[in-house]
């Protein structure tokens, strides 16, 4: 309750010109040409029923959200080996694929589903794939630091109404940044969890956040994703420093409830 309460008053704040009802800019990659560079994005298939998005950081490391990894039915955590990374899918083929052999999520991340219960700031995982994408037209990207609020960012994600090709947004904002969850006004959609966001504009684009959930406000979608320096470096180290075919730092005992929800001030909080 937390989290959400903050970020809806916090975003009552803004003038209605920072939700200035406009088209987002998305648009499909359809070709070569069109995905040129964004290879390392692709689509995760987890456990043969849901998807996400995933972007490499390292020939064999796929950075996501935590979320995506946990069964919405029991709260419990998927077997990692039941991923499939599909690098740069687009029209039926990808440009380079392979399974999962571990996982690891964020130690202090909490799987929810309610609402009021959704954390975002933690919401993050790495996927060690069985072996590494070595291609030369598949390049991981770099990370990088906290953006100011203000700065534009971009993202590359798959969704459930484009699910055979990315789309890209290459001007979002970053609306405001509070406890460690930036909160953007990129367009994203069911499926579109995991996916990578950029900063656009200095250099090659770096990956400063992974889409964790959108809300609404007053008919008004944002995105949220987190922070990523800090909880990505942790989860950085227990890889290094642990073996096994998945991992995370304590078990869910909660029974969750049921997808998104509302709030008393009748604003919606969801997945995406």
């Amino acid at each position: 309750m937390r989290i959400l309460f903050s970020i809806l008053v916090f975003l009552g704040g803004f003038s209605s010109a920072g939700f200035a009802d406009q088209s987002s800019g998305l648009r499909k990659m359809l070709t070569g040409d069109d995905s040129r560079g964004w290879e390392a994005v692709g689509r995760l298939n987890v456990a043969g029923r849901n998807m996400c998005t995933g972007a490499l950081i390292a020939p064999d490391l796929v950075l996501t959200a935590a979320h995506c990894l946990f069964n919405k039915a029991n709260g419990q955590m998927v077997d990692a080996t039941t991923i499939e990374f599909l690098a740069g899918w687009r029209g039926g083929r990808a440009s380079a694929y392979a399974n999962v052999k571990r996982a690891v999520v964020h130690p202090d991340y909490v799987f929810a589903t309610e609402s009021v219960d959704i954390r975002v700031r933690h919401d993050l995982a790495v996927l060690q794939l069985t072996r590494p994408i070595n291609k030369s037209s598949i390049t991981p990207f770099q990370t990088g630091v906290r953006p100011r609020k203000g700065a534009d960012v971009g993202i590359v994600s798959y969704a459930h109404d484009r699910a055979e090709s990315p789309s890209i947004q290459e001007s979002c904002r970053v609306l405001a940044r509070q406890s460690g969850t930036l909160i953007m006004s990129c367009d994203v959609d069911y499926g579109s969890s995991g996916a990578p966001v950029f900063l656009m504009g200095e250099g090659a684009p770096r990956i400063i956040s992974v889409v964790s959930a959108m809300a609404e406000v007053n008919g008004r979608k944002v995105s949220l994703g987190m922070s990523l320096e800090d909880p990505l470096a942790v989860i950085l180290a227990e890889l290094k420093a642990t073996e096994g075919p998945f991992l995370r730092s304590k078990p869910v005992t909660r029974r969750l409830g049921t997808q998104g929800g509302i709030s008393r001030s009748g604003a919606k909080f969801l997945r995406p």
